[in-house]
């Protein structure tokens, strides 16, 4: 005998069927996300750098605009040992600075990083601080530069000079270079450089100009 309730029809699956994936995008989301993520790690690994490699990379980028800051030439190094005062003009001089950091950099080349910098401090430490010891010295000496920045010199000043202030003293021009400056020594501008017609109808040098338009009005 037939059951006569009538079972109930299972629901339509309405959610859309995927559509293939592409291969190709696949692979690079997943090169980006680990990409991503390396970079993540690698951040969070780097250390923080020290007060003195801080010191180091603002002077070696100082007046170098394509410097990384990684490495220093010699300018920058004697700069850096005159600013912080490493060199004291008796136990440590420009010379001395200059042999030690033509020893610690290598024979071709230019420069030096970081590790050959600490290197060449410890050099001039025992120098510098002569009645200390090793550690003693080179910790005085890593003091001096630590938290430092360049000292940016300001701007030279003209030095007078009794030849240049006679050549500029309108006073004493003379001829057509005279008619070009009134008594204060200001410009007169074109008037002095071009012979302009009086068209006023006075004669030159006559004191009462300018005063006949005021006789006439008054007669009327």
């Amino acid at each position: 005998m037939a059951d006569g309730k009538a079972k109930p029809a299972k629901a339509a699956n309405r959610t859309p069927p995927k559509s293939p994936a592409d291969p190709a995008k696949d692979k690079a989301a997943k090169r980006l996300s680990q990409d991503s993520e390396g970079a993540n790690e690698g951040a969070a690994a780097a250390p923080e750098l020290s007060a003195l490699e801080e010191a180091f990379r603002r002077f070696a980028v100082h007046g170098d605009t394509r410097a990384t800051g990684r490495e220093m030439h010699g300018k920058n190094w004697s700069k850096l040992c005159r600013d912080c005062h490493v060199i004291d003009g008796k136990s440590v001089t420009v010379t001395d600075v200059d042999i030690v950091f033509s020893k610690i950099k290598g024979k071709s080349c230019r420069t030096i990083t970081f590790e050959q910098f600490q290197e060449a401090l410890e050099e001039l430490a025992t120098k510098r601080f002569k009645d200390k010891s090793k550690e003693e010295a080179v910790h005085q000496v890593y003091r001096l530069i630590e938290g430092r920045s360049p000292v940016i010199s300001g701007v030279t000043k003209a030095v007078s000079s009794p030849t240049v202030s006679r050549l500029t003293d309108t006073a004493k021009f003379t001829g057509s270079h005279k008619e070009r400056f009134d008594p204060s020594g200001k410009g007169k501008g074109k008037a002095g450089r071009v012979d302009l017609v009086d068209e006023s109808g006075y004669v030159p040098g006559y004191k009462h100009a300018g005063t006949y338009d005021q006789k006439v009005q008054g007669a009327k």
